[in-house]
């Protein structure tokens, strides 16, 4: 694979894709050289992989100084809250409640049996 750096038009990625025969990566990233193309748009330029490297990131990082700014000024986080992700749907991101199961059954599995029991 190719990381095709800092193309900056469609027509770019389908000429360098066009002249060889390994997939081609594109680095999309907030505010650098290449536009925020789509992933349909670079698939048609013939495009294997896009990486958004710092997308996430930023919109952390954004969140966070509301947060904090809100903590100084308020002092609390409470008009916040309503914006961040709840423990119930962090777990369910994670898949956390599948993954206890599975750590649950391992030690299960390793424990040895309870005394006087085969």
């Amino acid at each position: 694979m190719i990381f095709a750096e800092a193309l900056t038009t469609l027509e770019d990625y389908k000429r360098f894709t066009a002249a060889i025969s390994v997939p081609v990566l594109a680095n999309i990233t907030e505010f650098g050289k290449t536009p925020l193309f789509t992933v349909k748009e670079l698939r048609s330029a013939g495009v294997a992989m896009a990486l958004y490297p710092l997308s996430a990131f930023r919109a952390m990082s954004a969140a966070a100084v509301e947060t904090y700014g809100a903590i100084r000024r308020e002092g609390s986080q409470k008009s916040a809250v309503g914006r961040m992700q709840t423990r119930a749907e962090l777990y369910d991101v994670l898949g956390y409640q599948a993954y206890e199961q599975k750590l649950d059954a391992l030690f299960q599995a390793q424990r040895p049996p309870a005394h006087g029991k085969p």
